[in-house]
């Protein structure tokens, strides 16, 4: 069977595409197309290792391209689809690529899987489709109040996407994830951005009071969950994808101060982003009691083999960091 793997070229993307590839026998898979614009945070080097593999295709392309994307979906029994403009202060800045992306080039891709009778669609979403809770956790029947254009995009995204099962009967779920932290994040996101910062005895960039709390998530623990709702999920539903460690970004920057052996003099306050979101936390008892997730990778360890990575992989960030500062 085919399955397409979009935006596979990124960092939780590529991530998937290596451990989908670990279960692509036992799943009955053995035609695994990856599909990647590569823009600026799509590198082809994320996927050496999957390419290797002669059960894998690579497309380069846009979802955006009807006449492609019909191509790369025709006879596939399954679509991943991760590819999304993803950085909130981007989309503050220039709000149109994002829905161009995450709004329009989803409808293709749905569009496309339509036409070729998909048996399953998972499409990837994010917590910041919630908006804001000061207390408790979002459950998936929450309202949807995304208060960013990204988050809006991807809002739109999600109902379309649901949409398409309602109306046409594709076989969509969703998911939506909290903050994901690991290898190969592009350097614009905190974690990496703070600790490449910190490896050059750079300050880091703390926007506000630092009290903004987010619920992280390893992309392991994440793409173990998106394989559980591939394999399982129930069409027409949405599973919230947790990580179970809230934390403040001033206690996040603490720790990742103390693992790069730096102090708060390194902390430079900045003004704090338009509409920032004060607090994120998801309900994930439905994924888990459905279909048996659970995070696995314990924060403490993953934040620190993180920060490793970053520290050892010096020349896969420092051209991207060179290029887009």
């Amino acid at each position: 069977m085919r399955v397409v793997i979009t935006g596979a070229a990124g960092f939780i993307g590529s991530r998937f595409a290596e451990l989908f590839l670990e279960q692509a026998d036992r799943l009955d898979y053995d035609d695994v197309v990856l599909f990647d614009a590569l823009t600026y945070s799509g590198r082809r080097e994320n996927m050496n290792g999957v390419l290797r593999d002669s059960r894998v295709t690579f497309v380069e392309g846009s979802i955006n391209d009807a006449e492609l994307t019909d191509e790369v979906v025709r006879g596939a029994q399954a679509v991943v689809h991760f590819a999304a403009e993803s950085h909130v202060d981007r989309s503050i800045t220039g709000a149109k690529a994002f829905f161009e992306t995450n709004v329009l080039g989803t409808h293709q891709l749905l569009e496309s899987a339509r036409r070729a009778a998909v048996d399953r669609f998972v499409h990837i979403s994010t917590d910041e489709v919630y908006g804001s809770i000061d207390e408790g956790a979002w459950r998936e029947d929450h309202l949807l109040a995304p208060n960013s254009p990204y988050s809006s995009s991807k809002a739109g995204s999600d109902l379309a996407a649901l949409a398409y099962h309602r109306t046409y009967g594709l076989g969509v779920t969703v998911t939506r994830c909290s903050n994901n932290y690991g290898p190969r994040q592009f350097p614009e996101k905190v974690i990496p951005l703070f600790v490449t910062n910190l490896v050059d005895g750079l300050k880091v960039p703390l926007y506000g009071d630092g009290s903004n709390v987010r619920d992280w998530l390893h992309v392991d623990d994440h793409c173990r969950g998106v394989l559980l709702v591939l394999e399982g999920g129930r069409a027409g539903e949405v599973y919230n994808i947790g990580g179970g460690t809230e934390l403040s970004n001033r206690e996040l920057t603490s720790r990742l101060l103390t693992l790069c052996g730096a102090n708060e003099s390194m902390i430079e306050p900045v003004a704090d982003r338009l509409g920032h979101d004060r607090r994120y936390s998801v309900d994930w008892s439905k994924i888990r009691d459905e279909l048996g997730y659970a995070p696995l990778v314990d924060f403490d360890a993953g934040l620190a083999a993180t920060v490793a990575w970053y520290r050892h992989h010096e020349s896969w960030w420092r051209p991207l960091k060179a290029a887009h500062s």
